[in-house]
């Protein structure tokens, strides 16, 4: 169990899970230097909005927001969420990551990640019937209307029963 699984599990007890997931990561020092802050999470976890600030920290040669801030800033968050959402019966991974810039960013971003209880039906139910799934999830950084996009991040995630993963890892060390 990690660091950020144990301070999860404790800080539950005592601090709404949708209020720990927003200050548990923006106080974490892997996610603080990415600059980008979670302004919103819903009770249920199923939408979390991030905003990147343009500022000194991460202004690059051309005083435009810097591509490893957009990227860094939206990096972790559909993993976790997902995690959180799933519970703990299952095992979820980044595969892979794309990113493609629109237009330099001269302003505040803003990302919006959302899944809908029929999505996580899903991979429930494909986690089920196959053991494991792999799912492409798309992030858009915008303006603070949405309308102007900057940059889209496309995660490849994994996800597993626990107990297939847990045979399937130890198949591949004989």
């Amino acid at each position: 169990m990690s660091f950020y699984q144990k301070v999860a599990e404790v800080g539950s007890k005592f601090i709404p899970r949708h209020k720990l997931f927003q200050h548990g990561f923006n106080l974490s020092p892997m996610y603080r230097r990415s600059t980008g802050r979670i302004i919103y999470v819903e009770e249920n976890l199923m939408r979390i909005r991030v905003k990147l600030p343009i500022s000194w920290k991460n202004r690059n040669y051309a005083n435009t927001i810097f591509g490893g801030s957009m990227f860094s800033a939206v990096d972790p968050i559909p993993m976790v969420q997902l995690i959180q959402l799933l519970g703990k019966g299952y095992v979820v991974w980044d595969k892979a990551a794309q990113i493609q810039f629109k237009r330099p960013a001269r302003e505040h971003l803003y990302a919006e990640f959302v899944y809908s209880e029929s999505e996580v039906e899903d991979i429930r139910k494909q986690v089920e019937r196959d053991r494991e799934v792999v799912f492409d999830k798309l992030t858009q950084l915008t303006d603070k209307d949405g309308k102007t996009v900057f940059c889209e991040v496309t995660k490849t995630i994994y996800v597993a029963d626990k107990e297939y993963y847990k045979r399937k890892r130890a198949a591949k060390k004989q």
